[in-house]
């Protein structure tokens, strides 16, 4: 079943490639969405696809990539609005 998940990210995750391993791993699941730094210091996903898939990048948000220090994922299920046709990084909050 298509769901839509929101998330955000606290802790270290920023400048530690946080972006980019989101992006290879949602794209691994076939998820679409984006995720972007925001102005506070944590990271936004906004993904969608089959809910088996967005739980695995659940689990995959809450470590990481190597240098990444992650302290807690705030998430909220949402139904899917299909707004998005791939999965991008977004470069500026």
């Amino acid at each position: 079943m298509k769901k839509r998940l929101h998330l955000i990210v606290h802790g270290r995750v920023q400048d530690v490639s946080y972006r980019y391993y989101t992006a290879r791993n949602a794209r691994g699941l076939q998820l679409t969405g984006f995720v972007r730094n925001l102005a506070d210091g944590t990271v936004e996903v906004v993904v969608e696809g089959e809910e088996e898939n967005l739980k695995k990048l659940l689990e995959y948000s809450k470590e990481g990539p190597m240098f990444a220090k992650v302290t807690r994922v705030d998430h909220e299920w949402e139904e899917p609005k299909d707004e998005f046709t791939e999965f991008n990084v977004e470069y500026f909050f």
